[in-house]
């Protein structure tokens, strides 16, 4: 269970956050160089030797194919990275050939006229055929592919092993049983919450509303339309903001708890159950609870089912500005390809992207297991918009998980969380 190393913190803030669109104005290059220096950018890390360590070996496998290339990797911080970004498509001349970026900066990037469209790239490379199809669809905007993934995070439920085996507890088949499940063990454990389940953690929300049959918004016509206020929607934000109750997780202690918080309440002994990514686990080893949690595919509904997964990650595209658009896109095919990836996974853990892939890393990795059950399952992703980055910074979702869990009618606080969605989508 100790064969692994951390994902980053850096890496860690690309999964959870976004940045507010860029403002741009240049033009692309008219040349496509096949020699000279290739510049790539890569995100920062707390910890950057084992990444650094796996692009090394792409380097050296690419300048050895490409005897008059030389490969430039610069690594930058990630909570800088939209001023980077926007300086870059303003300043070709500034700007790398190709980039690491999040999936859900991938809508205000390409917006920007940033990133290169590699749609045919990836249908002329075999081994994009065993992209995970749910995973591939976040590097997607209006069908057109934008980047490959490099690798992905997905949430699961964590629960205590300990503590199950005190109550005679099983891991929850459903949702239903989830918020039974978290109430009847705080109930006989009063000093834990059933569930750290955070008013701030909407990430961990979207799950329920997929798995009711519901969504955030949807689009039609180009333009998008929330969809909060649907019968399906509301029943998964009312049973994720159940959660946020006395009887589970008091609104004074859960309401404005983050994602990060609510795992490290769990990872604290402070809580039974929690839901967290494949990217938590150190955090988890770590804590007190370390030899006494398991993981568990979050549920949906019906018994048997997985929820929809959140597939956060990142992605490596290709400027749209790069005078060296071949040799970029020769380059991303080495350094996200199968092999590297599965040397990502060894050196931080970053859960690779391609199915088979998966199954060898899960097949030596038993701890995994569940988190590729929950990929291969299916997932989901914010919509692919712009605007999704200033939905993200106005904190409209969890807004209104937290006026439910304080008493807000559920119809007045979805009604309300639409108005600002659609005003969004509106700008």
């Amino acid at each position: 269970m100790k064969a692994w190393r951390p994902l980053a913190a850096a890496t860690v803030a690309v999964l959870l956050t976004a940045c507010g669109p860029p403002q741009v104005d240049r033009t692309g290059p008219q040349q496509d160089k096949r020699t000279g220096t290739l510049r790539v950018w890569l995100f920062d890390e707390a910890n950057r030797e084992p990444k650094e360590t796996v692009v090394n070996k792409a380097v050296r496998q690419f300048e050895a194919a490409h005897a008059d290339v030389t490969v430039d990797v610069r690594y930058i911080p990630v909570d800088s990275r939209s001023e980077r970004f926007t300086g870059a498509f303003n300043d070709p001349s500034s700007a790398p050939d190709v980039a690491e970026f999040g999936n859900t900066d991938l809508a205000s990037y390409v917006a920007a006229d940033g990133f290169a469209d590699l749609t045919g790239m990836l249908e002329r490379w075999p081994a994009a055929d065993d992209l995970s199809p749910s995973v591939l669809d976040t590097a997607k905007i209006d069908g057109k592919v934008h980047g490959v993934p490099w690798f992905t995070g997905i949430r699961a439920l964590y629960y205590r092993t300990d503590v199950f085996t005190e109550l005679g507890l099983e891991p929850p088949r459903t949702l239903d049983e989830l918020v039974t499940t978290a109430r009847r063990i705080r109930q006989a454990r009063p000093d834990l919450y059933g569930i750290s389940a955070g008013g701030k953690y909407h990430y961990a929300m979207m799950p329920f509303v997929w798995a009711a049959g519901g969504d955030i918004a949807t689009r039609d016509n180009g333009s998008w339309t929330s969809a909060l206020t649907g019968e399906a929607a509301r029943r998964g934000v009312n049973t994720y903001a159940s959660l946020i109750s006395p009887g589970i997780c008091p609104p004074a202690q859960c309401a404005g708890m983050t994602g990060t918080e609510s795992v490290q309440a769990f990872a604290g002994g402070k809580a039974a159950m929690t839901i967290g990514g494949d990217f938590n686990r150190a955090a988890v080893d770590a804590g007190p609870v370390g030899d006494d949690y398991a993981v568990v595919p979050l549920p949906g509904y019906e018994a048997g089912s997985a929820a929809p997964a959140f597939a956060g990650g990142n992605l490596l595209g290709v400027m749209d500005s790069s005078d060296h658009s071949t040799l970029a896109r020769e380059f991303i095919k080495v350094l996200a390809g199968k092999e590297r990836q599965r040397e990502m996974y060894e050196a931080m853990g970053n859960l690779p992207t391609f199915t088979d892939v998966q199954r060898r890393v899960a097949g030596d990795d038993p701890w995994i297991e569940p988190f590729i059950r929950s990929l291969q399952s299916g997932t989901r992703f914010v919509p692919a918009t712009p605007a999704w980055s200033e939905i993200d910074a106005q904190e409209i979702l969890p807004t209104m998980v937290q006026r439910i869990a304080t008493g807000t009618d559920p119809k007045e606080a979805t009604r309300r969380a639409s108005e600002q969605l659609n005003a969004a989508f509106g700008d």
